[in-house]
């Protein structure tokens, strides 16, 4: 069961999502914020597995809550789920830590697929967003060639590692081994195109990840 919790300030979405989440047996509505505030003491509260917040939310925005969540709780799964579709704020909620986005008009459908996606390791982006401008986003910054080439876990020990952690206290952040945090090291050196002793920091400083 995937545990979830929903930022939104029209209550009506909620209350729709809430009802067709109901009787589902991989999904589980388990909090429930209307502003960015809300839903970062929410988070802290609940630790669900996936985050979808709205962008545009009174107090603290979508793109700033999902920035403190990611860097309280790199494991979090976060899709951003609104109505604009700017370059502007996809590049915005995707830097911050985002994992997917999705346009309010793709249906709830969509959005449970999303879900399961991203839990999945994935990215997920709106099929209707145009994609020569995911193109141009996803493959013309530096930073963005991790989150292309490694896995979600692999991001989120890249994200760990840019705060100058080592292999044994990200294998407690995350709850797994240490061997197999420097497993996933290796590997991602190699993806990377990467070589040396600290290149992995180096590279997470450099380009100011995440």
């Amino acid at each position: 069961m995937i545990r979830i919790v929903f930022a939104e300030d029209h209550q009506a979405l909620i209350d729709g999502f809430a009802a067709y989440l109901e009787y589902s047996e991989e999904i589980k509505l388990v909090g429930t914020a209307n502003d960015g505030e809300e839903l970062v003491n929410l988070v802290r509260r609940k630790q669900p597995q996936v985050v979808i917040t709205d962008i545009r939310m009174p107090k603290l925005d979508g793109v700033e809550a999902t920035r403190l969540i990611k860097k309280e709780f790199p494991q979090i799964k976060i899709i951003a789920l609104t109505m604009f579709d700017q370059k502007e704020l996809v590049q915005k909620i995707i830097r911050a830590g985002a994992n997917g986005y999705l346009l309010k008009n793709s249906g709830l459908k969509m959005l449970c697929e999303a879900i399961k996606q991203v839990m999945d390791g994935q990215n997920f982006y709106d099929p209707n967003l145009s994609q020569n401008f995911l193109k141009d986003f996803v493959e013309s910054p530096v930073k963005e060639k991790s989150k292309t080439l490694l896995s979600s876990r692999e991001n989120d020990i890249l994200y760990l590692i840019a705060q100058g952690k080592t292999s044994q206290e990200i294998a407690t952040e995350l709850f797994i081994s240490k061997a197999t945090v420097d497993t996933h090291r290796r590997n991602m050196t190699r993806k990377l195109g990467l070589s040396g002793s600290n290149a992995l920091l180096q590279y997470a400083v450099e380009t100011k990840f995440p």
